[in-house]
């Protein structure tokens, strides 16, 4: 970086971004070493600011913004102004006053600026003044209907009605030139009698397209049709016509030919007239598009000024930093928010258009952010597009696919929204805490229903095994008699069952035996959660600290240079949550209370139950109440000391 300029810093969503704030520092723009820029290019359609005004700055119209093009069109704006500080005001009004005449581009300006002949020039003047030029006619060579009418008036009408008969004409001299050949197939080549008794039974106005395809008429050695009797019905109108446009009652295939010339040579006349008159009007309109921009040339020129002026600003406070959308006091600031979904009680104020569905799904899982895909439509409007919005905050037990929504654009139109897809990452560290639990539900939940269906299924294979076994059987087969339950083959199994359990037993009073005290059960509990929950919450909050939306616009067609973070309580201001207040009333379809003797009763069981619990645990061992399972040792203890000798006294000899 040139150290020609003193460039102010901030540190702005996790990283350090020079600031913009004055006319001079937009003047010195060029000086700005290009890896400080937050972004590098950015697309000219699909972003919430003025498309005319990207487009004036895509100097190359590649539909890209890079940033040499920001660049040079803050040197021309810098060129054209006075004082550079009107950038940051903005707003769609000059004088000429405002004009810098040192420059040549400058000078431009200023002459086009005094066509209007006023002290003080709107984008809204610029357009009126746009709209009052009128489009001269070019002189253009005149071209002359002189094409001939084979059937007068009625050559449209002929021709439509030709087009419609022409295959199914043809198929019927066809036909009648077959019975010249040979008189037998006569019966074969007309309609089948077993093709119309197939639908005779059925409402025939309904069959229209099978009766369709029927020959157009009975066939005969003549080769001619009569036009009005005799007609297979679904033709019959358009042949009725043609024979009164035509004076006609019967017709050969001569006729025919000859009607279907003429009305060859009158489509190919008409095309080329249609064609000559194409050409006619292309050099009519380019000689007038040429004169309609000389004529708008310095409008244009005023416009481009006025257009720049009031966006360009907003332009950089989302290229060279993301000022816009980092801050606070703006709902919806940076050009990329589309708009605001809402679903499931909450406000999505990140939205942004999906211009690419393939490299969304290819990038936007690595910004870590929980990302909601939806498909919207608005038939007011007539339109439909395709959003992806960032949920921050709140549960998402009941965000699925499928979900439908509302989703508001810029503008307040609003969007019939349905979630089409969904990537799945942490939104909150509480959501965390509880996300192995709801899996562990989860999976419980999806074995217990796989075991249902699997034993639903096993059962109904056995009763249809059964019932075609039965039908099957001869009769008066006798039924197969099942032996008795035999409780002996179950012995070694009820024997390995309960010595599993006095293990398991055992090992719980084992382990349970070093809990003496009862805060000995309070720290068991936390570090059991601490256990099972806190991985997912270690995880959550490395993921939370580094969500980035870098990965979701890169996918858009930006170029992002720097990361773009969306911390814990930067994301809290992204998603707005219902706040209802305190109410103290009786809900009349609220589930009846509990008496207070069941209460009583359920909490005294649960009490007794612990107890017992904890008891065969032995955790009352301390206190003279071993568990069962602790008993074991006891009488090893005693068959001890019974097998121990005891020595006979010896009496000492008398003195």
């Amino acid at each position: 970086m040139s150290k020609k300029y003193k460039w102010r810093f901030a540190t702005v969503g996790g990283a350090t971004r020079v600031k913009i704030e004055t006319g001079e520092d937009i003047r010195h723009l060029d000086e700005l070493d290009q890896k400080m820029w937050t972004v590098l290019s950015c697309p000219t359609t699909g972003l919430e600011i003025s498309e005319k005004s990207l487009q004036l700055t895509d100097l190359d119209n590649d539909g890209k913004i890079r940033v040499n093009e920001v660049i040079a069109t803050s040197k021309w704006l810098c060129s054209v102004l006075n004082d550079a500080d009107r950038l940051i005001s903005g707003g769609d009004k000059i004088t000429l006053a405002d004009i810098n005449q040192s420059t040549d581009e400058g000078k431009a300006v200023y002459a086009a600026l005094g066509k209007f002949e006023k002290d003080e020039v709107s984008l809204a003047d610029v357009d009126a003044a746009i709209a009052a030029i009128v489009k001269e006619e070019a002189a253009a060579k005149s071209i002359e209907d002189n094409i001939e009418l084979p059937f007068g008036v009625n050559s449209d009408t002929i021709e439509g009605i030709h087009d419609a008969l022409d295959a199914k004409m043809r198929d019927y001299f066809m036909r009648c030139h077959l019975v010249q050949f040979d008189a037998d197939a006569n019966a074969a080549l007309d309609v089948q009698v077993s093709r119309i008794e197939a639908i005779s039974a059925d409402d025939l106005t309904t069959k229209k397209d099978e009766i369709a395809t029927y020959p157009l008429a009975r066939v005969n050695a003549k080769g001619v049709i009569n036009l009005k009797k005799g007609v297979n019905p679904v033709w019959a109108d358009q042949t009725l016509a043609l024979a009164k446009l035509l004076t006609l009652d019967e017709m050969d295939e001569e006729q025919w030919n000859d009607i279907s010339s003429k009305i060859a040579a009158y489509k190919e006349a008409k095309a080329a007239l249609a064609a000559a008159k194409a050409e006619a009007e292309k050099v009519a309109t380019d000689a007038v598009d040429a004169d309609y921009a000389a004529a708008t040339a310095d409008y244009r020129l005023v416009e481009k000024l006025l257009l720049l002026q009031r966006d360009f600003y907003t332009l950089l406070k989302n290229f060279v930093t993301f000022q816009d959308f980092y801050d606070p006091d703006k709902q919806l600031g940076a050009i990329f928010q589309a708009g605001v979904l809402y679903i499931d009680q909450r406000a999505l104020k990140l939205c942004l258009k999906v211009n690419d569905k393939g490299k969304q799904t290819a990038q936007a899982p690595a910004s870590g952010m929980y990302l909601m895909y939806c498909n919207c439509e608005s038939k007011r409007l007539g339109k439909t597009m395709e959003i992806v919005a960032v949920v921050t905050n709140g549960e998402v037990s009941q965000l699925m696919v499928g979900k439908n929504g509302v989703f508001y654009d810029r503008d307040g139109n609003d969007w019939d929204a349905t979630v089409t897809a969904i990537v799945d990452n942490p939104i909150s560290i509480r959501q965390a805490f509880w996300a192995p639990y709801r899996k562990m539900a989860k999976s419980v939940e999806d074995m217990i229903n796989k075991r249902a269906a699997e034993k639903d299924a096993k059962v109904m294979e056995q009763a249809n095994t059964k019932i075609a076994s039965t039908a099957d059987a001869p009769a008066g087969a006798a039924a197969e008699v099942k032996p008795p339950f035999d409780i002996a083959k179950f012995a070694g199994i009820f024997a390995a069952i309960g010595m599993a359990v006095g293990l398991v037993g055992a090992a719980l009073a084992a382990f349970f035996s070093a809990f003496t005290a009862w805060w000995h059960w309070v720290i068991f509990f936390f570090v059991l959660l601490l256990i099972i929950s806190g991985p997912s919450m270690v995880m959550a909050w490395l993921k939370l600290r580094k969500r980035n939306l870098a990965p979701v616009l890169n996918a858009n067609g930006w170029a992002i240079n720097s990361s773009s973070l969306v911390n814990i309580a930067f994301g809290a201001t992204l998603t707005d949550m219902p706040k209802y207040p305190k109410i103290k009333g009786v809900d009349p379809f609220a589930k009846k209370k509990m008496a207070a003797w069941k209460k009583w009763c359920i909490g005294i069981g649960c009490v007794l139950v612990l107890v017992c619990i904890l008891w065969l645990c032995g955790v009352f061992k301390s206190c003279g109440c071993p568990s069962p399972f602790c008993k074991s040792a006891q009488p090893q203890v005693e068959q001890v000391e019974s097998t121990q000798e005891v020595e006979p006294a010896v009496a000492e000899p008398a003195q």
